[in-house]
Parts: C-alpha cells; sequence; structure tokens
C-alpha cells in the first residue's frame, strides 16, 4: 500500500465532502484506540475544525490515559482541533436504573454495552449540530463489512466513513505514517464497551489478520473444500462465516415494504 499517498486520498477526500456539502467541520469519539486515533488525525490534517470528544463510561484507566495522550499529541500540530470530555458513568448508570425489572436476562450485558455506543452518538451529534459538523465513523473494512462489529445507530451511526475500506493491518500501516503514539500502536483493539480491558479477539474469536484471511478468501469466492485448511483456518472461517450471516442486517441498507401499485387502488 502506497501509505503517504492513502493518507494525503483520505484527508483530500474528508475535506471536499465536508466543504461540498456546506459543513464546517468534523467531530470525532476518541477512544484510546488505533481506530478513532487514525480517523482523528486524518480529519485533523484537512485543516478544518475537528472536535474530538472523549466519553469514558466505566472506562478502563488504560483506555481513557490512551486517549488524553493522543490529544495531546494531535493538539501540539494541529491548531485547528479542539477537545471536549463529556463523562457519562453518571447518565448510563441513570439510564440502567430506570430501566424495568424483567426476567429475560439473556443478552443483556451485550444490550446494555451497545447502549453505551448510542449514548456516546447521541453525544457526537449534540456537537456536530451545535458546530455545523460532520460525524466521522471510525470503522475499519472487516468491522463494517466483515464481521459487523459494531453497535447499530452507535459508532455504526454516523455521516462518513474514511477508514471503512482500510482492513486493520492497513490501519495500523496508517497509524505508523501518521506518527500515532506508541501506546495506541501497542495496545490491543478493543471496543471499549465493557468497563474493562477485554480486547476485539477476546470477543470475537479471532484476530484481524486471521479475519482479514477470511475475508478475503470469501471475496474471491474460493471454495474451502478445495483448499488445504488448518484446523485453526477452519475455525476462523466458521466464525467469519457465522458473524457475517448474523450480522447482515446491519451491513445492509435499510429494508423498505415497497407497496405495489396494484394495493394502493
Amino acid at each position: 500500500m502506497k501509505t503517504e499517498q492513502v493518507i494525503d486520498h483520505i484527508s483530500g477526500w474528508l475535506k471536499d465532502y465536508c466543504t461540498r456539502n456546506n459543513q464546517k467541520g468534523f467531530v470525532v469519539g476518541v477512544s484510546g484506540g488505533i481506530d478513532s486515533a487514525v480517523t482523528s488525525t486524518l480529519c485533523a490534517r484537512t485543516g478544518l475544525p475537528t472536535l474530538c470528544v472523549e466519553m469514558p463510561i466505566h472506562q478502563a484507566t488504560s483506555q481513557v490515559q490512551r486517549a488524553q495522550e493522543h490529544i495531546a499529541w494531535l493538539r501540539s500540530d494541529h491548531p485547528n482541533v479542539d477537545l471536549e470530555v463529556v463523562k457519562l458513568t453518571d447518565v448510563f448508570d441513570r439510564f440502567v436504573a430506570a430501566l424495568p425489572a424483567h426476567k429475560h436476562t439473556t443478552g443483556q450485558e451485550l444490550a446494555l454495552a451497545n447502549t453505551r455506543a448510542r449514548i456516546r452518538m447521541t453525544t457526537l451529534y449534540y456537537f456536530a449540530g451545535l458546530r455545523s459538523a460532520l460525524v466521522a465513523g471510525t470503522g475499519n473494512k472487516v468491522e463494517d463489512f466483515g464481521v459487523g462489529f459494531f453497535t447499530k445507530y452507535g459508532d455504526g451511526g454516523v455521516d462518513l466513513s474514511p477508514i471503512a475500506d482500510l482492513t486493520k493491518t492497513e490501519v495500523y500501516a496508517v497509524a505508523r505514517g501518521l506518527g500515532i503514539v506508541d501506546s495506541i500502536m501497542k495496545a490491543k483493539p478493543t471496543d471499549g464497551l465493557w468497563g474493562d480491558d477485554r480486547s476485539d479477539e477476546d470477543q470475537i474469536g479471532a484476530s484481524y489478520p486471521e479475519l482479514e484471511w477470511a475475508m478475503d478468501l470469501r471475496a474471491k469466492g474460493n471454495d474451502p473444500a478445495t483448499l488445504e485448511l488448518s484446523d485453526r483456518q477452519r475455525k476462523v472461517l466458521e466464525i467469519y462465516d457465522r458473524r457475517n450471516a448474523a450480522n447482515r442486517h446491519k451491513m445492509e441498507p435499510i429494508p423498505v415494504c415497497i407497496i405495489p401499485p396494484a394495493l394502493r387502488g
């Protein structure tokens, strides 16, 4: 990959889209992870006003520290970058307390994790409305179009997706080209929705390079039955296929029920 050209291409694309749509800049949620660090830096490189928003909800200290280190580094080189810290732990806790008691707790932990992402999305759009700005998404290609590892109307609720055509491996290459701080480069990828340091790999059961391999295999239309695959490769492919199928509804446009002309009378 021609990293420097890719960096220039994405920043140029961001600036062009923003100005053509009569918006004034960008809003990015910064989590202390590689994707949000790269996205916020690419937005900052446009020269347009870029607001980084830190939104801790029972956040692991290490994640908060990485986010703060990244934002300090970014602001040192880009005077167009501003920061807002919105502590949402109390908001989340009050929301949870307001929910009715129920017998069916299966899936409750995941539902509440997704609720964190949706509260953050609402916060980002509040600032976007104030600033006539666009919410820039931080999802990469594997997350957004491979296994659907994002929250619908949470971190999936954005105005534009600057890194969604980059695999995680390519995101790291861009991060190195941008000079992203070491603490973020070395940290295990995590969605930060659980109040601990569990990684994306812990949740998915496969690493991003493994998922990229499976995604590429399916994109090429290769029949796994004709290939000599290891037990691990077959397991990764099963994980990829299962998550791709289960999350297909996230990755396709919202279906619209079309009324046949004959029924309109």
